[in-house]
């Protein structure tokens, strides 16, 4: 992981959130590898909201859970480090490794994504779409798809990376 100032290209913006599926680090470190381009990962913490943007300080936010502390978030995007290493030196084996950065975001994840592609000047956002199955079909219902709001009103390009499953698997 470098600091958030990177030299060259800007950084492609990914986002990632706890047991995603790992196409989206494989696709993103690829990528990024192949355009020699910094990445920057971004956690959204959806049971925070945002009470001030400065882009050159860090977001203010406050909790929906006061109960939730710091240390769970910690604790989130510490495991957040470890697998996006973890994923990018399988990627780099051989190559040049890829600079990156997590960031933590609070408020509603698409809108969140779209402020700091515009902070940092990305070139292009990454997120992966929701798993098969009644659960997470209902949760898109409820809270709308992030990849389709990114793709219908910011202005740069979204690459929607599918969740793949073994054929066997591919059942709903």
């Amino acid at each position: 992981m470098t600091p958030e100032r990177f030299t060259g290209p800007a950084p492609l913006l990914v986002g990632v959130m706890p047991k995603q599926h790992p196409e989206v680090l494989q696709t993103a470190a690829t990528l990024a590898a192949r355009l020699s381009a910094p990445l920057v990962f971004a956690y959204v913490d959806e049971a925070s909201y945002l009470v001030e943007w400065d882009p050159a300080r860090s977001a203010h936010r406050l909790s929906l859970h006061p109960d939730q502390n710091d240390d769970d978030i910690r604790a989130v995007t510490n495991g957040l480090k470890a697998v996006i290493g973890e994923a990018l030196a399988d990627a780099a084996a051989g190559s040049t490794p890829v600079e990156w950065t997590l960031r933590t975001l609070a408020g509603d994840p698409a809108r969140a994504l779209a402020r700091l592609a515009a902070e940092c000047n990305a070139p292009m956002i990454i997120v992966g779409t929701s798993e098969k199955g009644l659960s997470h079909r209902i949760a898109e219902a409820l809270s709308g798809s992030v990849g389709h709001w990114l793709a219908h009103h910011q202005s740069r390009p979204v690459l929607l990376v599918p969740y793949r499953r073994p054929a066997h698997e591919d059942r709903e």
